[in-house]
């Protein structure tokens, strides 16, 4: 029995009724809801959400709830909040929790379920749906403890390097194909008067996490994933010496004056730079290469043609040891439940589903919106908005490639999203290796 079949037998009534709905009327018949009759009439039922997506990127989310009301009659509340990684425990604890909500990081999704309790085990329409659709790595990502509690929801791509291809034709440059490559292409830049790479850590409270992200490509292509999954659970100290000889191969890049930081000053600037505006010189050739996830396409100005022969794009970063297999590193939010209702699991279903992650993409696309992709293979690419993110969607989609999460994502919050982010921070503004490793590791809580 599929899983979408069992949610349909556990919600009794899959019917719906004669009337064509909306959002908390009735529920639709028409031949548009098909494929929404498996999750039942659940007309005058009201399901909230709660997330960190503000405006304007709440509204194709928003929209893409428009199906599921009008064929299930419910009705989906939004709230959106900027506090919302603050207050989403405060909830919790308080007993008035959101039915809902998109949780960003898997460690959190962690700290969530082991010290609260609340969070409720995925239901089986939504693990079937991530076993049919989504990579191994998203659903490890989104259990605890070996039970799978919540689905990825948008998901990412970070393997990238961002150049624009409008340049690199003009000046003779090829996107390289390996680390040695793209070194030897930084080399001719210098020689040719440039400044090959720019980049850029400052994000108010959270300044330091695009470090975390070099740092963790890095490990993965010097050491491959099993050392990375070490690290990442603490197998292996933070101070160990695959992670020092990896951060010194960041900072042959990043502490390089002859390669940083082209168009916003030197190595130092890296620090005071906000990662919105890290990679803008590559428009007018004070840099030309620029190490960023997928989602960095919404900081390009608006009318900048994002494409393969545009005025930028981006390829993955190279491998180091080309004969080892390529390991990509990714991140998404996840879907986590704190009430069991049985429309709230039908939601769950939807939002794990093909038809939603359909909706999404088209409803960004409407608006314009790009830097959206999900992990979910039923994705049509078409759909998106934009060829990075039909690029990343292809990446995510391709059953060869081997993926590992953010691993400061996964780690317990006071090194990931704490000690990770400053001691990153200290080493780029002048720390040693040595140093900044060890105050890290020093952080790790007591197992």
């Amino acid at each position: 029995m599929s899983g979408a079949l069992g949610l349909c037998l556990v919600l009794a009534g899959c019917g719906g009724s004669n009337v064509a709905g909306g959002g908390g009327g009735q529920a639709g018949t028409g031949p548009e809801c098909a494929a929404y009759t498996q999750y039942g009439d659940l007309s005058g039922k009201t399901i909230s959400v709660y997330t960190s997506i503000v405006t304007p990127e709440d509204q194709p989310h928003i929209d893409s709830y428009k199906p599921f009301e009008q064929c299930t009659g419910a009705k989906v509340v939004y709230e959106g909040s900027k506090e919302f990684e603050a207050q989403l425990p405060v909830r919790v604890q308080a007993g008035s929790p959101p039915d809902l909500a998109y949780v960003p990081q898997p460690g959190l999704l962690a700290t969530l379920v082991r010290q609260t309790g609340a969070v409720k085990p995925a239901p089986a329409a939504v693990a079937a749906n991530v076993d049919k659709n989504y990579p191994e790595t998203f659903k490890s990502a989104g259990s605890v403890d070996g039970t799978l509690y919540a689905a990825p929801l948008g998901s990412n791509v970070k393997s990238f390097v961002w150049y624009s291809p409008k340049t690199f034709q003009a000046k003779g440059y090829t996107v390289p194909t390996t680390w040695d490559e793209m070194m030897a292409l930084s080399d001719r830049i210098v020689a040719a008067g440039g400044k090959p790479w720019c980049a850029g850590i400052n994000s108010g409270e959270a300044t330091g996490w695009p470090l975390t992200d070099w740092l963790e490509d890095v490990m993965l292509r010097e050491n491959g994933p099993q050392v990375y999954d070490q690290w990442v659970s603490h197998a292996i100290p933070f101070n160990s010496a695959q992670v020092s000889a990896a951060l010194d191969r960041v900072g042959s890049v990043l502490k390089n004056p002859a390669y940083v930081n082209g168009g916003l000053g030197d190595a130092s600037s890296i620090a005071t730079t906000t990662f919105q505006d890290a990679g803008l010189p590559i428009l007018d050739e004070t840099c030309y290469m620029h190490r960023q996830a997928n989602f960095y396409a919404a900081n390009w100005p608006a009318g900048t043609d994002i494409s393969e022969n545009g005025d930028v794009y981006a390829f993955e970063l190279p491998p180091i040891n080309p004969a080892a297999p390529q390991t990509i590193l990714v991140g998404a939010e996840f879907v986590a439940a704190f009430s069991d209702r049985p429309e709230v699991q039908a939601f769950q279903a939807y939002l794990s589903s093909p038809e939603w992650a359909n909706e999404k993409a088209k409803a960004g696309t409407a608006l314009g919106q790009s830097g959206w992709v999900s992990a979910n293979t039923g994705l049509d690419p078409a759909n998106l908005a934009s060829p990075i993110d039909r690029l990343t969607a292809e990446i995510l989609q391709d059953q060869s490639n081997t993926f590992r999460f953010d691993g400061s994502d996964l780690m317990p919050g006071a090194v990931g999203s704490a000690t990770f982010w400053r001691g990153m921070t200290d080493w780029i503004t002048g720390q040693s290796t040595r140093d900044s490793l060890n105050f890290i590791e020093a952080s790790w809580p007591a197992q």
